[in-house]
């Protein structure tokens, strides 16, 4: 993984104070922010670095272990951890090179690394290096209603790689999944890291979503409702003739049986889709009308 100067990305020094972080990242997020620059990879890609930076230098332990181990920061407690197994084997080894000369076993001008890899079996010789996992990746990836509806397949583009996935019918808005081994490559031969998406669901004007319920709002007019009749009403899977019953009141909800969202990975189940009758009453209704009206209300 190559180094990433983050001071540099927010165009700070090393000394910068926390606000001027918070200042450097706003100013540069509203700078690249997506909604600005619309269909600009160039700009996608600066937001991405950006946000990293800021989420790194934003956080004062993240920030240290960065400033003390650059890009190894996100190991920095492995790497401690193993700093201080090496610091106990030398102990060690002091106290048993110092047992052995005070009883004659060793000489002083012995080679230490020899004695050290007889010892621990060359495994925590100098040179050693750790394997380390890749750095973890985040993304997300915007869906409207109808691409949340059914199972599908997308491709999005993280840090410069095409990926792509199947998406299973039902997520919900801001549901994660993982994808091993889609993150950054590893440290000395170790497991690269792993991407972590995020589906953000955009509003639908029409339809709206309740768990796995859908709700909608449809207009019929006086007469219909008064008399009963018949009304085509567009759902997520096509449209439906419903018969609406004589005497029907505004706002009566009519329920669907399992028409409405499907439920994530659990295949051939669905939820309901309801809906609220919006009765329109008339306007400006001519003499002869009024005069009908009137007869209805003496009645």
């Amino acid at each position: 993984m190559d180094y990433v100067d983050y001071y540099k990305v927010l165009g700070l020094n090393k000394d910068a104070t926390a606000t001027d972080v918070k200042k450097g990242y706003r100013k540069l997020a509203r700078k690249h922010h997506p909604d600005i620059n619309p269909e600009n990879a160039e700009a996608e890609k600066k937001f991405k670095e950006i946000n990293e930076a800021n989420e790194v230098l934003s956080d004062p332990e993240k920030r240290k272990k960065y400033d003390k181990y650059g890009k190894d920061w996100q190991h920095a407690d492995q790497m401690e951890a193993q700093q201080q197994r090496q610091r106990s084997q030398q102990q060690q080894y002091a106290g048993q090179q110092g047992y052995a000369n005070n009883s004659g076993g060793f000489s002083g001008g012995e080679d230490f690394s020899d004695f050290f890899s007889s010892m621990f079996g060359g495994q925590q010789g100098r040179g050693r290096q750790t394997a380390f996992k890749g750095q973890d990746y985040s993304a997300e990836l915007k869906l409207n209603l109808l691409d949340a509806y059914k199972t599908h397949k997308q491709t999005l583009t993280v840090n410069g790689k095409q990926v792509r996935i199947s998406i299973p019918a039902g997520v919900e808005n801001l549901q994660k999944i993982k994808l091993p081994g889609y993150g950054a490559p590893g440290t000395n031969n170790g497991p690269a890291g792993d991407l972590y998406i995020t589906f953000v669901l955009a509003n639908d004007a029409k339809f709206k979503r309740k768990g796995k319920d859908i709700y909608v709002e449809e207009q019929i007019d006086l007469y219909t409702a008064v008399l009963g009749g018949e009304k085509i009403v567009e759902t997520l899977n096509g449209k439906v003739k419903l018969k609406i019953v004589a005497g029907t009141q505004p706002d009566s909800t009519l329920r669907l049986k399992e028409k409405g969202f499907p439920v994530y990975k659990k295949e051939g189940q669905f939820g309901d889709f309801y809906i609220k009758w919006k009765v329109q009453l008339p306007t400006s209704l001519s003499d002869d009308q009024k005069e009908l009206f009137e007869k209805l209300a003496k009645l």
